[in-house]
């Protein structure tokens, strides 16, 4: 027990029975034990520098070394001839190649701790001497010819493996055949001797490989006695040598026996003397020889390698000749060392008191014998203590705890032994887990995990598992605890993470350990790279991305390989690779880019792969071997090629070039083309040439590279193969016809001297052709008469010979200015501004040419509206081809004109013919200016407008229709309208009206031809607590390019001055808005692009806008932020004046109606807004009025609030710049109306009145440029263009 007690070790127990088999960790307390060793036998090479014999073991306490050599305590010498210096550490020592003689032997290695000694079986060392064969004299050999004779080597022995060559002193090697042989011992055979054998220099070499050793044997001498017969009448000529019977000069004897160690291989050899010479034959006796069996040296040598039991027996060798026949037969026997039958004996951990059996099962021929040995001693019985050896079984019985130990099993014959160490611990101890505790797992979700518990014991304890503190032993088909208490978990869950408790339990007690699972997501690529074909030169996108568990980040990679091999990705040296986002790019792809690629995302848990294949596309490779071959004629010839690579894109087409070397050397042209799937092209060519040619092929990529250019192929000369082509006929004079063709060729015209023939003739009049021969491609006829039609062809020629026959080409002769005007010129009004136009066609032969058209040319002379005026506004219509009528559009109403109409040609106008005058009718006037309303009373409305500022006739009333509107469904309930007489009413109070309800007004103004658009405006009859006015404009005045302007926030008086080349941009600034920034950008319509100021203080009050152009309409934009984002505070379109007309048009603001209109206006307003003042003094302010604090927000609230219920309506208000009304009221503010929020009429008030009073601006040219001014109103608006809340 005092043994057990002092072992503090970790031992791997594998649990079985009372008597277990142990595996030692190397870093616990345990019994030595072998773990490497020299195994012999050890042989010492001449040029080996040091021998090492090796000795590791493993124990704890670490083991202690001692050897012994011979069986004698082995002391090594002092250094330096041993290097001893780690013989304490691991056992293994150095010899150094200095007098390694003396230390040749057999050695053994112990090693010891307290607990016992292991030992290794004999190590043998062999320090061979060199190899030299004695000095001797060789008296010279005389043999008889035809008599067998052997050459006897007896090479020395050294280390094998060994060679034997037969050679002359010059080194020249003994030829051998048949006849001649060398054996196995190294002697060199004759079967016969020969005359030609004689020679004084046989020399045996003995070439020792392993110890680059070759040795030489002393020269032999050889002589050759020719053979005489003993008659001597015979001629010597024809002698020949007697046979001798066959004797076998190797092996001697007629029996041998041959015993060979299993696994090694068996040679008999038998070599026979005679003549002629003997043929050996070789048999098994009772068998059949082995297929494994092979024979060399001409059948003399039998060889079977690794020998095995069933080739053991009896073998004959036969050696035949027609003299006779001769045997030996061999006796071989195989035989083996010991060896294991299963495995060598394992170490043991046993309970005290039960019995131990140690079984040394080993084989061999002869039977091994076996020694027991207890920590390298022998062991011998005790049968007081029941210890006992039954030949190959070691019995202990009723073990005690001084029974533990090392003991040996050593099982040995003649040819070697094995040797093992058994381990044997006899105690008893409680369970000691050797884990870690709290080791933690990670598993990826659905694979297998084990968690380990490794335990020591004895007796051999029980393990279980139980998760998170809880008692019951975990049960079920994944959960599975394994032969060494490893509980093993197949396909994990996310539910299995957790806390799992290790429980090891044996008689003598009990031990925990707690083991932590976590298990993770597993990481997956969502979204990996594709198949995809790239081009080459451009760059390839392989994506890949992937999920993982994030407590793995710090692990995580993704990592791309190129079939097979990891892609390099260098970031000190730009690479074609780039890695990010989850994309590989690689920039410039060529060829050598294709192949597979396989994304590969892995933490240090698990990897998830996808694979694509990425297919670059290239031009293809120039065609190779490009062979003319001529057909039957010498200017028809048949291309051949080879087509190159496509790389992956098919050839769509082959083009063949050529070149010639006469006109154009150097240059290549297109010739001819071919489909891709064909590589053969038949071409005609041109005559008088030296062409060569090439091909080059085409694919959807592009077009590849050419092949090399073909030898040179000249063609003969020939007459031209067509004429000119694209004949034109002109007359650029009225008495001459102008004739011109596009030439051929140079290449085309086939040999020299090309020229042209030139006939012509009058259509339908000559029957001869008038003919001209020409170099130039253009030919003049003069003296001709005004357009006539002739007849012209143009035929090619060179010096051998015409071209085919040209075709016919019709042409006029040259044009004149037409002589006749049309007649009969009438007009017919299709309505106010439209009139239809006719005449009668002027003769043909007037014309003098091709008819062009007609021109028709209108002249306004005054309008009836003011007939004292004159006007010359004249203008033209042309109308091509051959007609006779007409329609003239944009003509004024109400006014009178002149008419004259005339045809032309290309060369010019004829005549005009005589003018017709006409007056067009009244029209429909245009839509009026202004509509406001004001004054509404419970049942009326006050309405008041600007006649039309274009009549189109006499102005005769106004036509008013007024509709009844659903202010829930925004539906029409009623529609009434009456007629309003005079054309100088401009107001109109309108009775009768429903109180508190919505109405839509359209005004029109009337002609006697009709009325004109109309121009809407809402409003509500009032109630006691309500007052309402509001104004509408339409969305430009007619005639004018300038919008009215939005309220602008915090600027005053915007206005603008615009001359031909500079417009000047004027405001005013709010106090609070001094010293800010604003931005002035303006557009040239014409071509969109925009140009923007610096910032600008708003203090300097004007911006000058420089460099425009005279005429030209632009668009201009006041901004608080430099951005075009629509978040402009004003913006206007303006045109320039043409130089030269500024002052000429009138100003809108000089009519007198306008200003009478605006008085009246400003009146009727004034007296609103005194009538409102009064009754807010009298009452206060109406009901609902927000504090002044949330005014503004209410305004917005209301705006947002008609959006969200009508936004189409509210969409079409802002875009019609129209006002808004606004009503302290429940209901909704109006359409196009513009909200006073603290209840006064200030719209009315203000905008009516400084209209009235040239509070707006007109420019030179009459455009209106005004804003209405926010000096009188205090309280916050809202803009009908969409702009927030402002200021004013």
């Amino acid at each position: 027990m005092r043994l057990a007690v002092s072992l503090q070790v970790v031992l791997l127990l594998f649990l079985s029975s009372r008597a277990v088999s142990l595996s030692f960790p190397l870093e616990v307390e345990q019994l030595p034990t072998i773990t490497s060793h020299t195994s012999g036998p050890v042989i010492v090479l001449p040029y080996d520098n040091t021998v090492t014999i090796k000795c590791e073991a493993r124990g704890n306490p670490p083991p202690e070394y001692r050897w012994t050599k011979d069986d004698l305590d082995f002391i090594p010498p002092k250094p330096p001839i041993i290097k001893s210096d780690q013989l304490e550490k691991d056992g293994t020592f150095v010899l150094q190649n200095k007098s390694l003689g003396r230390f040749q032997g057999k050695y053994r290695c112990f090693a010891s701790n307290k607990l016992g000694t292991a030992m290794t079986e004999a190590i043998e060392l062999i320090v061979p001497s060199m190899p030299k064969f004695p000095k001797e004299t060789i008296e010279p050999l005389i043999v008889e010819e035809g008599e067998p004779f052997v050459l006897k080597c007896n090479p020395p022995e050294g280390v094998p493996p060994r060679k034997i060559h037969w050679m002359s002193t010059g080194l020249q090697h003994i030829e051998q055949d048949e006849r001649v042989s060398t054996g196995t011992d190294g002697s060199l055979y004759f079967s016969h001797a020969l005359q030609k054998d004689s020679r004084e220099d046989y020399c045996c070499f003995a070439d020792f490989v392993r110890i680059r050793t070759i040795v030489q044997k002393t020269a032999v001498a050889v002589k050759v006695e020719p053979w005489t017969p003993d008659y001597e009448s015979l001629d010597s000529s024809t002698v020949t040598l007697p046979t001798r019977t066959p004797r076998l000069l190797l092996p001697s004897g007629v029996q041998t026996e041959r015993v060979l160690v299993k696994g090694t291989e068996l040679q008999l050899e038998c070599i026979p003397g005679g003549y002629p010479i003997p043929k050996i034959e070789w048999m098994k006796m009772g068998d059949n020889l082995s297929t494994r069996a092979k024979l060399d040296n001409f059948g003399k040598l039998l060889t079977i390698a690794a020998v095995e039991e069933r080739d053991e027996g009896k073998y004959m060798c036969l050696a035949k000749s027609p003299a006779g026949q001769a045997v030996h037969y061999f006796d071989v026997i195989v035989e083996e060392p010991p060896r294991w039958l299963s495995a060598p004996p394992e170490s043991h951990l046993n309970v005290i008191g039960s019995d131990v059996h140690i079984k040394c099962s080993v084989s061999g021929n002869p039977q091994p014998d076996i020694v027991w040995r207890k920590n390298g001693h022998i062991f011998e019985d005790d049968l007081l203590n029941n210890k006992r050896v039954l030949d190959d079984t070691l019995m202990l019985h009723n073990a005690l705890p001084e029974d533990s130990g090392v003991y040996q099993c050593e099982a040995s014959n003649r040819h070697g032994g094995v040797l093992a160490n058994i381990n044997v611990m006899v105690m008893n101890m409680a369970p000691l887990i050797l884990t870690k505790a709290y080791q933690e797992y990670a598993v990826i979700r659905n694979e297998n995990v084990s968690m380990y518990c490794r335990v020591f014991g004895s007796p051999p304890p029980t393990v279980s598992w139980a998760k998170n503190q809880t008692p019951e032993t975990i049960e079920g088909e994944r959960f599975r605890t394994l032969y060494n208490g490893a509980l093993q978990i197949s396909s994990t869950e996310k539910e299995d993470s957790g806390e799992y408790i290790c429980v090891a339990d044996n008689s003598e007690g009990k031990s925990y350990i707690t083991a932590v699972l976590a298990v993770k997501d597993p990481t997956h690529i969502v979204n990996g790279p594709q198949d995809m074909q790239v081009i080459s030169g451009t760059t390839a996108q392989l994506t890949c991305q992937a999920e993982y568990d994030r407590s793995l980040q710090d692990s995580f990679e993704v990592v791309w390989i190129k079939d097979g091999e990891r892609i390099p990705l260098s970031l000190e040296e730009p690479s074609r690779y780039v890695v990010g986002d989850g994309m590989l790019q690689i920039m410039n792809v060529n060829l050598g880019d294709e192949g597979m690629y396989t994304c590969t995302a892995r933490t240090r848990l698990d990897v998830d792969n996808v694979t694509a294949l990425l297919t670059v596309l290239d031009v293809p490779d120039a065609p190779q071997n490009v062979v003319v071959t001529e057909l039957k004629d010498p200017r028809n010839i048949s291309l051949h090629w080879e087509p190159g690579s496509d790389h992956n894109s098919s050839v769509i087409e082959f083009v063949v070039e050529y070149e010639e070397s006469q006109w154009e050397p150097g240059k290549w042209k297109e010739l001819h083309k071919v489909p891709g799937n064909q590589a053969t092209a038949e071409l005609a060519l041109h005559g008088h040439l030296n062409y060569q040619f090439r091909v080059y092929a085409v694919n959807a990529v592009g077009p590849g590279p050419p092949s090399e250019p073909t030898e040179r192929y000249k063609t003969p000369p020939a007459a031209p193969d067509r004429n000119p082509e694209n004949v034109k006929i002109q007359g650029h004079l009225p008495h001459q016809m102008d004739i011109g063709w596009d030439p051929l060729l140079p290449v085309e015209q086939n040999g020299p001297g090309l020229e042209y023939k030139v006939s012509y003739r009058k259509l339908d009049v000559d029957d001869t052709w008038t003919e001209h021969m020409v170099k130039r491609h253009s030919f003049v006829v003069r003296n001709t008469s005004t357009f006539i039609p002739y007849e012209i062809k143009i035929q090619s020629r060179n010096s051998h010979g015409w071209g085919p026959e040209p075709k016919t080409v019709t042409g006029y002769s040259g044009e004149d200015v037409p002589t006749a005007a049309p007649r009969d010129i009438a007009v017919e009004l299709m309505n106010t501004t439209v009139l239809k136009v006719s005449w009668t066609p002027v003769p043909p032969a007037t014309v003098r040419g091709h008819l062009r058209g007609y021109h028709v040319h209108w002249l306004r002379k005054r309008s009836f509206l003011n007939p004292d005026k004159i006007l010359d506004e004249r203008q033209t219509l042309s109308f091509p081809g051959k007609r006779t009528h007409a329609i003239v559009p944009v003509l004024q109403p109400y006014s009178e004109y002149m008419l004259t109409v005339n045809v032309f040609n290309k060369k010019g106008n004829g005549p005009s013919s005589d003018p017709v005058t006409f007056n067009t009718p009244e029209g429909v006037p245009e839509q009026v200016p202004i509509l406001t309303t004001s004054n509404a009373q419970k049942d009326s409305v006050r309405l008041v407008w600007g006649p039309p500022l274009v009549a189109n006739g006499i102005l005769i009333g106004y036509l008013l229709q007024y509709h009844l509107i659903n202010e829930t469904t925004m539906e029409v309930l009623n529609t009434r309208k009456m007629n309003i007489a005079g054309p100088d009413t401009t107001h109109w109070q309108l009775e009768g009206l429903e109180e508190g309800s919505r109405y839509l007004f359209h005004l029109s103004a009337c002609t006697r031809a009709g009325c004109g658009p109309p121009l809407a405006q809402e409003s509500s009859t009032g109630t006691s607590a309500r007052h309402v006015c509001t104004v509408s404009f339409p969305h430009s005045f007619p005639g004018s390019t300038t919008h009215l302007p939005p309220l602008v926030p915090g600027l005053l008086n915007i206005s603008s001055y615009v001359s031909d080349t500079y417009a000047k941009i004027s405001w005013t600034a709010r106090e609070e808005q001094q010293d800010s920034q604003l931005y002035v950008a303006y557009m040239n319509d014409r071509d969109g692009t925009w140009h923007i100021s610096g910032p600008l203080n708003t203090s300097q009050s004007f911006h000058i806008i420089d460099g425009l152009n005279p005429g030209t309409v632009y668009t201009v934009r006041l901004m608080e932020k430099t951005l075009f984002n629509n978040a402009s505070i004003f913006e206007d379109v303006i045109q320039t004046q043409v130089t030269g007309v500024a002052g000429q048009q009138r100003s809108v603001s000089t009519k007198g109606w306008f200003i009478g209109t605006m008085c009246a206006v400003a009146l009727l307003t004034l007296i609103i807004l005194t009538v409102c003042f009064m009754r807010r003094n009298k009452g206060g302010k109406y009901a609902g009025m927000p504090p002044p604090g949330r005014q503004d927000m209410l305004a917005m609230d209301k705006v947002k609030e008609k959006e969200d219920l009508h936004p189409e309506e509210v969409s079409q208000a802002i875009n019609e710049d129209n006002f808004c009304e606004y009503s302290d009221g429940d209901e909704k503010p109006l359409r196009g109306s513009l909200c006073s929020l603290n209840g006064d009429d200030a719209v009315s008030r203000d905008s009516l009145v400084d209209y009235a009073d040239g509070g707006g601006e007109f420019s030179e040219d009459g455009s209106f440029i005004g804003e209405y001014s926010g000096h009188k109103q205090e309280g916050p608006v809202t803009e009908s263009n969409g702009f927030g809340p402002v200021t004013a």
